[in-house]
């Protein structure tokens, strides 16, 4: 089953270098991945899909839990209440006289923008959930599909709640946890 899971991270380099790698390690594969500052400069919100059995993304989250600059993971397939995720595409289409109209009736169906044109591409740029991008590349196949770019999903909850409010989730300050200092009793 495919996961999308959320993780907020401090916005320092070498996370997403971190986090890859203990997908790597454990030998888990992302599907698709997307990274940005969020409205706080410091912090950074990675969305990753990944597929597993349950025990599989439990370990994954565990995991990246203990990863050292991560503030919080949240898995938006088994959490409780509805998600929106999102993606965006770029087609390059085979784009012949005689097909050009039939091309643009496409994207007009599925609301996407002819971005580019030349005298034998269009280029296509749509923006929808995973069934949506599906659906129209099935639909632009037969064309000759040229070239795909695909920005990987994105997500977030439904209505007004938020994966972190500063105000109610402290922030998990970075830095190794010191060990005890034992006796020399």
């Amino acid at each position: 089953m495919k996961n999308t899971i959320s993780i907020l991270v401090e916005n320092k380099p070498g996370v997403l270098a971190r986090i890859a790698a203990m997908f790597s390690a454990r030998a888990y594969n992302i599907d698709s991945l997307a990274v940005a500052e969020t409205m706080d400069p410091t912090v950074s919100r990675i969305t990753c899909t990944a597929v597993g059995d349950k025990l599989e993304i439990e370990q994954i989250m565990k995991q990246l839990r203990k990863l050292i600059d991560v503030i919080r993971v949240i898995n938006f397939t088994t959490a409780n209440g509805d998600f929106i995720t999102r993606e965006m595409a770029l087609i390059k289409v085979n784009a012949q006289a005689k097909n050009r109209v039939e091309i643009m009736r496409t994207s007009d169906i599925f609301r996407a923008k002819i971005v580019d044109v030349s005298h034998e591409s269009l280029t296509v740029e749509v923006t929808g959930d995973e069934n949506k991008m599906n659906a129209i590349l099935e639909l632009l196949k037969p064309f000759g599909i040229l070239e795909i770019a695909r920005t990987g999903q994105v997500a977030i909850s439904r209505g007004s709640k938020r994966l972190i409010d500063r105000q109610q989730v402290p922030i998990k300050k970075p830095g190794r946890a010191k060990k005890p200092q034992q006796n020399k009793h």
